[in-house]
């Protein structure tokens, strides 16, 4: 344990984050690391200024709200200049559980035992608002599966979310950083089917645990608890998701099955957000910049757009 925490970083990307929250991780990873990260999003000096005070952490405050990709390789850039080997990338309202870096550790030494070239490790995590399907998922053929494993293994998969990803930092020097262009919502998935383009395996792991929330508040529709976001993480979902399909190196079957899925997406955004237009008018607007490639800030250029 101690050499894993000698040689591990976590790196917190936060934004307008909730004090409660944000304690609440800390005081959890913190002893389970050689030091933490935080990168902050361009917050008010009045809601992050107490990060100076915190004993083991690194604080990095942005003029302005760079993006969850770009306070992902700022913090990652700054971990290996302190000499990471790894890092643990997590987000503000993520709660991992008191030994679930260590456990990251055992699967990605179980995995590299039996020959894989891991990626990432990510862990078993739950959001207590849905159902709590398996996290871990895996394309095969036209079909989306989601996996599991016994609670002493691993599973293979095609990505996971960053928030609890452990990443050798070897791995980041021939894969590269997030893409910043993406600023938020498909950034893992990218960056985990490029590692998987280098010849990398994802795993996730089952004794890894961790709390974290998928979305705003869920909307209840047959049976089952739908993750809801606003307008504009709709915008980026389906332009960054348009815009991956376009790439030629991502695998057919898997645009042809995410696509099916996002095209199910789209038509529930605009049934059931609220304002329904309002989801329906920059999910539109997502598809559009997708395909015209324009991958800019839209806060920037489009007018009163609320988030």
């Amino acid at each position: 344990m101690s050499d894993i925490r000698s040689t591990t970083f976590a790196v917190v990307v936060t934004f307008h984050p909730c004090r409660t929250e944000l304690t609440r991780l800390l005081s959890v990873i913190v002893p389970q690391v050689k030091g933490v990260v935080v990168v902050d999003n361009g917050s008010p000096a009045h809601q992050v200024d107490w990060l100076k005070e915190v004993e083991g952490l690194h604080f990095i405050p942005l003029r302005t709200n760079l993006g969850l990709a770009a306070g992902h390789n700022i913090g990652i850039n700054y971990a290996r200049n302190l000499g990471a080997r790894y890092v643990v990338l997590l987000d503000q309202d993520s709660e991992p559980a008191e030994d679930m870096v260590v456990r990251l550790h055992e699967a990605l030494a179980l995995a590299e035992r039996d020959g894989y070239r891991v990626a990432a490790v990510g862990p078993n995590y739950v959001d207590e608002r849905h159902n709590n399907p398996p996290p871990f998922i895996r394309v095969e053929g036209l079909r989306l599966k989601r996996v599991g494993a016994a609670d002493d293994t691993f599973v293979a998969v095609d990505y996971l979310i960053s928030s609890g990803s452990l990443i050798p930092i070897d791995v980041l020097e021939i894969v590269g950083g997030m893409r910043e262009e993406l600023f938020i919502d498909y950034v893992d998935i990218e960056w985990g089917l490029r590692a998987k383009r280098h010849g990398f395996q994802t795993i996730g792991s089952m004794r890894a645990r961790m709390r974290h929330r998928l979305g705003e508040t869920p909307v209840r529709w047959g049976g089952r608890s739908i993750p809801m976001h606003t307008p504009l993480r709709h915008y980026y979902h389906f332009r960054n998701a348009v815009w991956l399909y376009r790439q030629s190196w991502v695998p057919l079957n898997w645009k042809l099955v995410d696509g099916y899925r996002l095209a199910l997406k789209f038509i529930f955004y605009s049934l059931y957000g609220r304002p329904p237009l309002q989801h329906l008018r920059m999910m539109t607007l997502g598809v559009w910049h997708g395909l015209s490639g324009r991958m800019h800030h839209p806060q920037r250029t489009i007018p009163h757009l609320s988030s």
